[in-house]
């Protein structure tokens, strides 16, 4: 028997709304039913799609790192210097989160801090989280060389720095209800502790 043939689209579909759904509700609070009805797709079409709710997620956290890749290109394609594409990516990360009203965050984040007995999610995880800060890293490295940022430390490192105190300071604005703790965090690493 012939495999039915599957929409990109709708596929797509139910990852923009696993995403959202996952970040209202965590991963262990959101249902398929509850995917597939935002979608409007019949249950028995989710495992043409996807093999399990963990598949989903690993696709999930695949398509969030994806679109953190592009933003992140999007806003260095734009920008006349490297640090100020890096600072255009997390002030669209600030007025996604404002328009949010503060509730969510990170995906990222959120999931690893729930995920802990999926190795699939798990590593997925990891491999989005260390894309994202290459990313950040390869902007860092092109501020060193523009004289910017600060070269006496590795732009890794760097890249590591602001990616962590980046993701405490969203947990703070989501407690606080408050762009203050990203601007704070922004504040010293860009204008302070990475300069030359």
């Amino acid at each position: 028997m012939a495999r039915p043939r599957l929409s990109d689209g709708t596929r797509t579909r139910l990852l923009e709304a696993g995403a959202a759904a996952f970040l209202e509700n965590g991963y262990h609070g959101t249902g398929i039913k509850q995917i597939l009805d935002e979608v409007q797709v019949p249950k028995g079409s989710f495992y043409n799609y996807f093999a399990s709710k963990e598949d989903l997620g690993v696709a999930v956290i695949r398509y969030y790192r994806d679109c953190t890749a592009r933003s992140m290109a999007e806003a260095m394609e734009n920008a006349p210097a490297p640090l100020v594409g890096l600072r255009t990516f997390f002030e669209r990360q600030m007025a996604a989160f404002e328009e949010a009203r503060f509730a969510g965050g990170c995906l990222l984040a959120n999931l690893a801090g729930e995920l802990d007995g999926s190795d699939a999610c798990r590593d997925a995880l990891a491999v989005a989280f260390r894309a994202w800060r290459d990313d950040v890293r390869d902007a860092l490295a092109a501020a060193q060389r523009d004289g910017t940022v600060r070269a006496d430390i590795d732009a890794t490192e760097l890249a590591d720095v602001l990616v962590e105190s980046w993701e405490g300071a969203v947990i703070r604005m989501k407690i606080d209800r408050s762009l203050e703790p990203l601007d704070r965090c922004l504040r010293h690493q860009l204008d302070g502790y990475f300069r030359p």
